[in-house]
């Protein structure tokens, strides 16, 4: 049975994708996107394994809320699924959508992440990477896509407890994402 703020959350994404603000390309092109920007380019080669997450849809009224679907890689194969839920109280108002990669550093890290509910905790910040973003909609849909650059990502990325977020935003209000209080689940490929 799902959890109020799980509830709250998934209605609040779904407010999200249907009006056509968090659509993402896919997960290849979030893993190339984020292959392609600065810092995180370089999380590929070093990194243990990595979770991405193509869409999270961020929206609020007084109650904030976000959710995204993701997987889990291991050298670069596929070996899980994951969610991310996010709730905050507070003066807020608006939406946007991001995508989100956690890298890995090693075995210890990722095993803390598939632990069942993994969570950040306060003083956990992502790297935001400055990317061009654009959206069309018509009569069969609509489109997201986002793309970063070399010179795209504003601050170099560390591990912090054998992990490190970057997040672009795709679509909504610009600004970073906040990811303090993100609530993980995993399921391994069966």
């Amino acid at each position: 049975m799902k959890s109020t703020s799980s509830r709250v959350a998934t209605a609040v994404a779904a407010l999200l994708l249907g009006t056509g603000v968090a659509h993402a390309a896919g997960y290849r092109q979030t893993i190339d996107a984020f292959k392609h920007a600065a810092e995180s380019a370089e999380f590929f080669k070093n990194s243990y394994g990595y979770a991405v997450f193509p869409t999270v849809g961020e929206g609020s009224f007084i109650v904030g809320a976000a959710h995204g679907d993701g997987r889990v890689y291991v050298h670069g194969v596929r070996v899980g699924k994951t969610s991310v839920t996010q709730l905050s109280v507070g003066f807020q108002a608006g939406g946007k959508a991001y995508s989100e990669i956690i890298f890995f550093k090693d075995q210890q890290a990722l095993d803390a992440f598939e632990s069942g509910n993994f969570q950040f905790g306060a003083g956990v910040h992502a790297v935001v990477i400055t990317a061009g973003a654009s959206a069309s909609a018509d009569t069969t849909g609509t489109q997201a896509s986002a793309s970063g650059g070399q010179d795209n990502a504003r601050v170099a990325g560390a591990y912090n407890n054998g992990m490190v977020v970057f997040t672009i935003v795709t679509g909504g209000l610009e600004g970073g994402a906040s990811v303090e209080g993100e609530k993980f689940s995993y399921h391994p490929k069966p």
